[in-house]
């Protein structure tokens, strides 16, 4: 990834629109910015969500509340909790996520 002609700034996340996905189960709500090819979003699940669809983007995600559950398409299962990350490239591992208890995630794609 290579980061050029953004400026120093401050996001406020509380400033930015909530914007609502509904799920399989459950709703997510995304606070979202986009920096050129750069998206970088605060993610929030609510309990009992789970995705719609398998994931061939990118991502490194933070869980900064909460629990999130992904699957990779081989079976695997993975945990995060609060302060625990994971990184995958596109097209590298398709993946979703669903939590039981809820989440909030900081994500960079």
């Amino acid at each position: 990834m290579e980061m050029k002609d953004i400026p120093f700034g401050i996001t406020d996340w509380e400033k930015i629109e909530r914007v609502e996905h509904k799920g399989e189960q459950g709703t997510s709500f995304w606070r979202t910015r986009e920096f050129g090819n750069i998206r970088v979003r605060i993610v929030e699940y609510s309990a009992g969500y789970v995705a719609d669809h398998w994931c061939s983007k990118g991502h490194i995600l933070l869980c900064l509340e909460g629990e999130l559950n992904t699957e990779t398409k081989d079976g695997r299962r993975h945990i995060l909790k609060p302060g625990m990350s994971y990184q995958v490239a596109d097209d590298d591992m398709p993946h979703r996520s669903f939590t039981k208890i809820g989440a909030k995630l900081f994500i960079v794609d």
